[in-house]
């Protein structure tokens, strides 16, 4: 039975991102501003900044599977948002998480590189991935080359159907990579539903939009908002975030995620 006491919370399993830009922070401020609590899991320690990834320590299976049970057990979490991995260890742990709480829907950003394009999945993490962990997701949210390779296609209509035939329930395939005027988003579904956003194409490059995005849904999820519904909130959210995004470094540029959020007035001096 739901405990009224207890609010929802969104969990957050993910990579730790010393810039803020994505991972667990990007996480953690897309569910406040959603008005959810995020509980927060890292599987991956990182060097990197606003101009690229330079390093990336995976943390032991062992740790990251006692820190989620405690949560699970101690929390009422309606959703589950998985993001950076790091590690085939961990995929095929995250894969047993699933089945031991299946009533809890999964969103998977499945990050393959990171925004500047190193490399963060070797094979053995990609077969993970496709293989077994995509068939125990409600939602996946890849990026054109991320559905390209998950999907072993180039269209996005046959990657779709293929990362569908996992068992994956749904696919929403971002379309910031492709050469487009806009940004064009595509959702499909196991039952052969097909939706589309076209949003109008930011000037900057941007570090964690996708971090940002695959949260904003899963918290909305969280508040019982259904599927197509969230990602259409979720997106206007994450546009309305870039659009304020601000420079903090010399590379990409750092979504705004709580731009909507009052700003505590300066003490007098």
């Amino acid at each position: 039975m739901p405990d009224p006491t207890r609010s929802p919370i969104l969990l957050c399993i993910g990579g730790h991102d010393p810039s803020g830009g994505a991972g667990i922070q990007a996480d953690i401020e897309a569910a406040r501003a959603a008005g959810i609590h995020a509980a927060t899991v890292v599987t991956c320690l990182t060097a990197q900044d606003t101009r690229g990834l330079w390093g990336f320590w995976p943390q032991p299976p062992e740790r990251v599977e006692a820190q989620c049970r405690l949560i699970l057990q101690d929390s009422q979490v309606r959703a589950i948002k998985i993001g950076l991995i790091g590690s085939s260890p961990l995929a095929r742990w995250l894969c047993q998480l699933a089945d031991d709480y299946p009533s809890i829907p999964i969103v998977l950003d499945p990050i393959l590189a990171s925004g500047a394009g190193q490399r963060v999945t070797d094979s053995a993490l990609f077969n993970q991935l496709r293989s077994h962990l995509l068939g125990r997701c409600l939602l996946a949210t890849p990026n054109l080359p991320e559905a390209q390779a998950l999907g072993n296609a180039q269209n996005p209509d046959d990657c779709a159907r293929n990362i569908l035939a996992t068992g994956c329930r749904w696919v929403l395939i971002t379309g910031t990579h492709a050469e487009s005027h806009d940004v064009v988003n595509r959702l499909y579904g196991a039952d052969g539903s097909r939706q589309e956003w076209s949003l109008k194409r930011l000037p900057q490059i941007y570090h964690g939009s996708g971090c940002t995005l695959t949260s904003a849904i899963a918290a909305r999820l969280v508040l019982g908002i259904p599927l197509s519904q969230a990602i259409a909130a979720a997106q206007h959210y994450t546009w309305l975030s870039l659009e304020a995004a601000t420079r903090t470094g010399l590379g990409q540029w750092t979504p705004n995620r709580l731009y909507a959020l009052p700003v505590r007035s300066r003490p007098e001096p």
